[in-house]
């Protein structure tokens, strides 16, 4: 890196300037060796951004012209040829219409691909990834590493992908990483977490388009998914717009949980506590609650497909549907598993029993194991970990078909609620926890959790 180089305030390196010439970078053909030797160490390491894009310009060598004067090479002009021939020909030849139609006309199917797919990049693919990555002022390395993050497949230098926009979106996080806002490691995270949360949410959101399709317009779920395609325009500004109004109004709960009442929910976990337990370090006090629908692989074998995406849909739906009114949080669900998380031990038991009750009573359902621990969790991810995230997972495998568990310290929270009552247990030995005593939650006064 060059002195010149380094921004005076952040020791970063500056930005590249917008205009960069062509013939910028002669070392990018020595960097795309280097690159194919550290893909896999790259891959492990996200720090470490380059910012210095001198090593990026498009290689002399994958352009049609010469860097040097701008002509275009005939050795890789794939119309010198053509022309040659059309000069030879005269132009009688030349104004001649073809016999057959061109044989690259697209399809009225592709067209509409075609359209949809620069309504939602921005514009046509025209630039390649030495390309972006120049414009943003970062090696092609450092672009690698953010495109990983955000889930995108690794493409060549020559395949034409990105469009301005792409450019844009790398400078923005890069430059949030230059005015110090966030470090490497951080931008990366935020990165990756951005990717794989909207993976998740597209695949779901086409799915159940074409779900819908499928039931209301009586076609096969092959011609609903290319009809897609001519649907799908119509609604791309209102799912944008709700995206974007969901994730204000979820930082601004998250926010809240994780920062305003952090100490708080600290405070109140003290109670009972010698400071001596495994989960005394970590930084968050929640209820966490596993619900694991019984016999749901024998099911599974013996349903269709159809049946067996309505089942799943309609236990994630009030699994979802009731932790959201409780106050809590879903943090995944996993086959026939729900976990979530609660900000006080009576929250997380009012969602359990609701839950509980709700697959007792469930006409199509089967019963469900539950099972709640208020102790501390390290939250990474978008998931949580820790020793009581392991407690609630081995409570519910004790847990009775119907019935709700919690251990001794989570009991001691709640006995002077009246809205619960709790039986003890039998002693159990849990591997990893050795001798432990679950308690059975039950309701006592009030109505619990009400559904409108």
């Amino acid at each position: 890196m060059n002195a010149e180089n380094v921004h005076p305030d952040t020791g970063l390196l500056a930005a590249e300037p917008s205009d960069v010439p062509e013939a910028v970078l002669e070392a990018s053909s020595l960097e795309a060796a280097v690159l194919d030797s550290l893909a896999t160490s790259d891959a492990d390491d996200p720090a470490d951004f380059d910012t210095d894009a001198g090593s990026d310009a498009t290689d002399p060598a994958d352009g049609a012209a010469d860097p040097a004067t701008g002509a275009a090479d005939p050795a890789t002009d794939d119309n010198a040829d053509t022309d040659d021939d059309a000069a030879a020909a005269g132009p009688a030849a030349a104004e001649e219409p073809p016999a057959t139609p061109p044989t690259g006309t697209m399809s009225a199917e592709r067209l509409a691909t075609k359209a949809l797919e620069q309504r939602l990049l921005g514009g046509e693919r025209k630039l390649r990834r030495r390309e972006v990555a120049a414009g943003a002022g970062l090696s092609l390395l450092s672009a690698r590493k953010l495109w990983r993050a955000l889930g995108f497949p690794n493409l060549g230098d020559d395949d034409v992908a990105f469009t301005e926009r792409d450019q844009s979106a790398l400078s923005t996080i890069v430059d949030l990483v230059r005015a110090g806002k966030l470090t490497e490691e951080a931008a990366i995270s935020v990165t990756r977490a951005i990717g794989q949360m909207t993976d998740r949410m597209v695949v779901w959101q086409i799915e159940a388009l074409v779900e819908d399709m499928v039931h209301q317009q009586g076609v096969t779920d092959a011609v609903a998914r290319k009809r897609l395609v001519s649907e799908l325009p119509s609604l791309v500004d209102a799912l944008e717009e709700m995206l974007v109004y969901s994730w204000r109004r979820q930082l601004n709960a998250g926010v809240q949980r994780l920062a305003v009442r952090a100490e708080a929910g600290l405070a109140s976990s003290e109670e009972g506590r010698e400071g001596d337990e495994d989960d005394a370090p970590l930084p968050l006090a929640r209820a966490v609650g596993f619900a694991d629908l019984v016999s749901y692989t024998s099911l599974s074998r013996r349903m269709n497909e159809k049946t067996l995406a309505q089942l799943v849909q309609r236990f994630e739906n009030k699994c979802a549907e009731i932790i959201s009114v409780g106050g809590g949080r879903l943090v995944k669900t996993v086959g026939d598993e729900v976990l979530y998380i609660a900000e006080t031990p009576a929250a997380g038991a009012e969602i359990s029993l609701a839950l509980s009750q709700a697959f007792n009573e469930d006409e199509i359902l089967p019963q469900a194991r539950v099972a709640m621990v208020w102790g501390r969790i390290l939250s990474r991810l978008g998931d949580i970990y820790g020793p009581t995230v392991n407690l609630a997972a081995r409570l519910t495998a004790l847990a009775d078909p119907g019935t709700v568990l919690v251990d001794s310290m989570t009991a001691a929270a709640l006995e002077h609620d009246e809205r619960f009552v709790l039986l003890p247990r039998d002693a159990e030995n849990v591997r990893g926890f050795g001798e432990i005593h679950p308690v059975e939650l039950q309701r006592g006064s009030g109505r619990g959790l009400v559904l409108d």
